[in-house]
């Protein structure tokens, strides 16, 4: 058996090889992140050991970097492990010469190896992985969105401040159509009161009209905004106004792709409570195998949800908060379907009312309820079983 390490850069990699009694076959060799860099990289390998001798090949899972090589490996047919860089650190501290070179860190993967003292990194399957990223995506766009409408209402508060009275949501199809043809008050007065009436009707299905299109232009009539360096401000939140519409677009398109996704992976998620395709793809592909947790206490801290302890000498604090370890993008999605279950599910609901009449302030009931929830999502995940209340 031959054991090799290989220490990931994002442009180089160094590959080191030892045997089983821990003697190092020649010296390390560097080779780039590109398919000829693989290449000669198996020259290497196969100028060093037998053809048939048994390789077994260990990296870290370092930022990104990683991934394209051990998809290179995965189709050459090898043994891969990937391991979390905190083991390797641990193993690098047993040695007195601490010494860290991409040849040193190559040969110190080999002998991770060799001694067996090691966890292996688990990875998904291909499809949760795609999952995974089209999640993370999604989360990434939707803040990106959420950035710019706070943007869009801090300028429209200088533009047109009494605006955001007139619509019950500034950003509703109705609205968000208007401002992108009369984003300033002078440009509502200067348009017809039939034409803004058949521009309303047509955006709202017949649900706004002329009475809202006379009280939309009294409210420019006196309207308080800014006038000096106006054509500037203007033109920003009409910039701002198309990319929200154009990325809420691109969310649809994503929602779409993740729910067909979801449904060929494991879908029974969805029948939680507060759990839909979208919360529902982020807790599946965050999770990945469930098996993985021997119990729920082990999902939970994983989602970040725990409560960190306080404590110094005699001190014990009391008022501990959730440690925040783990996958963020698992405990914003179980934070997210635990609002919604506390109001909308019986049972959930009666449990969030319980906290609260304990007197639990209100985020501190809403972890209560997510861990639950957590409690929850183990279950039916383990089960591969629908979610349903217990009479």
């Amino acid at each position: 058996m031959i054991y090799a390490g290989i220490d990931i850069g994002k442009n180089k990699h160094e590959i080191g090889l030892v045997n089983e009694e821990g003697v190092r076959l020649g010296k390390s060799l560097t080779f780039t992140n590109t398919t000829e860099g693989a290449k000669r990289m198996f020259a290497y390998i196969h100028s060093l050991i037998p053809k048939d001798e048994k390789i077994v090949i260990c990296m870290e899972a370092t930022g990104h970097y990683w991934m394209a090589l051990y998809s290179f490996l995965l189709k050459e047919d090898l043994d891969v492990v990937v391991i979390n860089p905190i083991q390797s650190d641990s193993f690098r501290n047993f040695y007195i010469r601490k010494a860290k070179t991409d040849s040193v860190d190559a040969f110190l993967l080999a002998e991770i190896m060799r001694f067996g003292n090691y966890t292996k990194t688990p990875l998904s399957d291909e499809k949760l992985a795609a999952l995974r990223q089209l999640s993370r995506f999604r989360m990434s766009m939707v803040d990106t969105c959420s950035s710019f409408k706070c943007q869009a209402v801090a300028l429209l508060d200088q533009v047109f401040p009494e605006y955001a009275a007139l619509f019950s949501d500034v950003f509703g199809k109705t609205s968000r159509e208007l401002l992108l043809q009369f984003t300033t008050p002078e440009e509502i007065l200067a348009v017809d009161t039939d034409k803004l009436t058949g521009i309303l009707l047509k955006v709202s299905r017949g649900r706004l009209g002329k009475g809202k299109a006379e009280e939309i232009k009294q409210v420019a009539k006196t309207s308080f905004g800014v006038t000096y360096a106006k054509d500037a401000f203007t033109f920003q939140l009409k910039l701002i106004l198309e990319q929200i519409q154009f990325i809420e677009k691109n969310i649809e398109e994503l929602d779409n792709k993740i729910e067909k996704y979801l449904s060929g992976i494991n879908d029974v998620v969805t029948t939680i409570p507060g759990v839909g395709s979208v919360l529902g793809a982020i807790i599946v592909s965050e999770i990945g195998d469930i098996s993985r947790f021997n119990d729920c206490s082990k999902l939970v801290a994983f989602a970040g949800l725990d409560p960190s302890v306080r404590q110094s000498g005699e001190f014990s604090g009391t008022k501990n908060h959730i440690s925040k370890r783990g996958s963020p993008y698992l405990r914003r999605a179980i934070w997210t379907a635990a609002m919604v279950a506390a109001f909308h599910d019986p049972v959930f609901s009666a449990f969030y009312q319980k906290k609260r009449a304990e007197g639990k302030a209100y985020g501190t009931a809403i972890g209560a309820v997510a861990r639950k929830l957590t409690f929850t999502i183990f279950a039916v995940l383990r089960d591969n079983k629908p979610y349903e209340v217990k009479q």
